[in-house]
């Protein structure tokens, strides 16, 4: 195994596997030299000496410039990088590019899932109850806790309420935001019974949000609105919950394509591996499922794509849609300017503590989770997948906000790449990919799979061969570790004023 690697022959720098330590002689690409400090794992050294405002060049791209002259062998971090990101571009230079399908094996593949009424399928066959506003979220819980005390859940996979602050007391987007979540929710396929419980006098009105949600599954879904109950709303919700309960108890898993699936794309708490063990192994996959076997994956946080854009708008099937990524981008540059906020303002502290010194650095990481397939759709915030193939959907980086969004699109599976760790889930299956096999050791309550054996001499091929199996694994009922712990949560983008 090697203790440093280069990640493309145009790269100024590369990156330590291993800590290393000053004074320690390294040899890349026939050039030796020592180092002239500590490199800790996951994070850079100079390959050359760099000046003061040259670029500093990663993945084959550069991930902002110097801030002032590096020697070779230095270490670098944000103290020494500056992002090159500015506002709004027009991107009038930018022109597709041909994109070579992967090359696929294997045939057809399946899992056992739940084939609803409309033909989606559900990996999951829970009892959702889920709340127009936050004000009836403790009669959510009684009736969620009364019916998990009566039946133990058996016969589904779990009964499950779904808090948030929102539904009243919000305008325009916000409003807009929450009642589109909800709706998703309500179409979603991973819900063999839905109930949704509103107060009466909220701003999320539930007789329109009923309308709202257009041709739902009337068998599948109910509505009780508390203030038109006479007497105890508990006992009456548990009531229709118990019938919601024994209906979906009769579905069945059976053999399905894996063209049904739809797999949200998402990074965390990322570090100096992200882009070189979990993120391409994703992107295996994605190419996998969206060229080989017809399926969908969708690529989200939004400003985690600053710096990677253009290589997403290049790669997009036709003009309409590379328009469609110049405004997602744009659009979402101009929310942070609105707020005066930096547009290159993202690494958390965990981020840069990991290794990565820029957004740049980050983006370019954080886009290989959607390999190089063709982009086929681009989604707003709230909006269900239409489109087989790799989409892009806006939403922000939050770790919950986001996987909500994907989950809300209709992805029945979010997978989750993070160096750093994370024990969160969104209300789909969220697996972990560990970045690192440190991480893998050091919290297995947390990580479904590790990634780190890639720069372990681990052979892509046959790792992405196990990752396809796992995920087929979780399609077709195997729980991942936040299910169960019992980690089932929802967060809605908030942008607006709290009335």
């Amino acid at each position: 195994m090697k203790d440093y690697i280069k990640i493309n022959p145009a790269d100024n720098v590369a990156v330590a596997i291993n800590p290393l330590k000053c004074g320690q002689k390294v040899d890349v690409d026939g050039q030796s030299f020592s180092l002239v400090a500590d490199i800790p794992a996951g994070h850079k050294f100079a390959l050359k000496d760099i000046s003061e405002g040259e670029n500093v060049v990663k993945y084959g791209f550069p991930i902002g410039h110097a801030r002032h002259d590096i020697s070779l062998g230095a270490f670098l971090d944000d103290h020494d990088i500056k992002t090159n990101l500015a506002g709004q571009l027009d991107y009038s230079d930018v022109k597709r590019k041909p994109v070579e399908k992967c090359h696929c094996e294997g045939g057809e593949r399946t899992f056992k899932g739940y084939l609803r009424a409309n033909g989606e399928a559900g990996v999951r066959n829970e009892i959702w109850v889920i709340p127009t506003v936050g004000c009836v979220n403790g009669i959510v819980k009684q009736i969620v806790d009364r019916l998990n005390a009566e039946t133990g859940a058996e016969g589904v996979d779990g009964i499950f309420g779904f808090p948030h602050n929102y539904g009243c007391s919000q305008l325009g987007d916000d409003h807009e935001n929450t009642k589109k979540i909800l709706r998703d929710m309500v179409h979603h396929p991973n819900a063999g019974g839905i109930l949704v419980v509103g107060l009466g006098c909220e701003n999320n009105q539930p007789k329109v949000f009923e309308e709202y949600c257009g041709d739902y599954d009337r068998e599948r879904v109910k509505f009780m609105v508390c203030q038109e109950v006479e007497g105890n709303e508990v006992e009456y919700g548990l009531d229709i919950l118990r019938k919601l309960y024994e209906n979906a108890r009769k579905d069945t898993r059976t053999e399905l394509p894996a063209s049904k699936l739809r797999i949200g794309l998402k990074c965390g708490g990322s570090d100096g591996f992200s882009g070189i063990t979990a993120n391409p192994l994703l992107g295996e996959f994605s190419d996998f499922l969206c060229d080989c076997q017809g399926g969908t994956t969708v690529l989200t946080e939004v400003p985690e794509m600053f710096g990677a854009e253009t290589i997403l708008m290049q790669r997009c099937a036709d003009d309409h849609l590379l328009d469609q990524t110049v405004t997602l981008i744009n659009d979402f540059k101009e929310y942070f300017l609105s707020h005066g906020e930096p547009v290159g303002e993202n690494p958390s502290p965990g981020n840069k503590a990991g290794g990565i010194s820029t957004l740049e650095e980050k983006a370019l990481g954080c886009t290989q989770k959607s390999g190089k397939s063709e982009v086929k759709g681009v989604l707003a915030y709230g909006e269900r997948i239409s489109n087989h193939g790799l989409n892009l959907l806006s939403a922000p980086g939050n770790d919950l906000v986001a996987s909500t969004a994907l989950a809300a699109a209709g992805c029945q599976i979010v997978l989750f790449t993070t160096g750093r760790g994370t024990p969160f889930g969104t209300f789909v299956p969220t697996a972990k990919i560990s970045t690192n096999s440190g991480l893998a050791k050091r919290k297995p309550a947390w990580i479904d799979f590790n990634a780190g054996v890639l720069v372990e001499d681990a052979d892509m091929k046959e790792v992405a061969v196990r990752f396809i199996d796992f995920v087929l694994a979780v399609a077709s009922g195997e729980k991942v570790n936040s299910e169960k712990a019992g980690i089932h949560e929802i967060a809605i983008f908030k942008n607006g004023v709290t009335l």
